[in-house]
């Protein structure tokens, strides 16, 4: 399997493909629907953001409590067809990539192309297993909406599929 770390060079994300298994290091940022719908709310009243989406790449999940000595509690992909509305903006406004599960709408596909983004999927079902690649975790914007707050992570060898490549190739169909 090939590593790869963040922050993702343009470069490397054209030269990924579709079916690709990767083991990624470095930031991630969490982030479900409520965190979506704040970020582009944002973007939208010409607001700051509280992360840079310029080299970005964001989890779709929602961890579950921590246990005392664990940097995260599971913390397994949500389905990422849920932040399709907002997804074509981010990536314009320079996210390169995103993690989740099952398919993307055909605007995300051509928005990812258009942007030179890409989309992973990771292992659903095995949440505790995920979490055991997360070295630290700490709350960093919307801590009101609890586990949808937007949290960073640190990982190491965290196990991803290129679902959708920059050039379109596309596992899903």
């Amino acid at each position: 399997m090939k590593r790869i770390s963040t922050p993702l060079d343009l470069n490397l994300i054209k030269s990924l493909r579709a079916g690709q298994e990767l083991l990624l290091s470095g930031i991630v940022y969490t982030a479900r629907d409520q965190a979506h719908k704040r970020l582009v709310e944002a973007i939208k009243a010409d607001k700051g953001l509280p992360i840079e989406l310029k080299s970005a790449v964001i989890y779709y999940c929602g961890p579950t409590q921590t246990p005392k000595g664990r940097p995260i509690g599971s913390c397994g992909p949500t389905t990422s067809s849920r932040m399709d509305v907002f997804t074509p903006l981010m990536l314009a406004k320079g996210l390169k990539a995103m993690i989740g599960k099952g398919g993307r709408s055909k605007e995300v596909k051509a928005a990812i192309k258009k942007h030179k983004g890409v989309y992973f999927v990771t292992y659903a079902g095995c949440g505790a297993l995920l979490a055991r690649h997360v070295q630290r975790a700490r709350v960093v914007a919307y801590s009101d909406l609890g586990p949808e707050a937007i949290l960073r992570l640190e990982v190491k060898d965290f196990p991803l599929i290129v679902a959708i490549d920059a050039n379109g190739g596309d596992i899903y169909g």
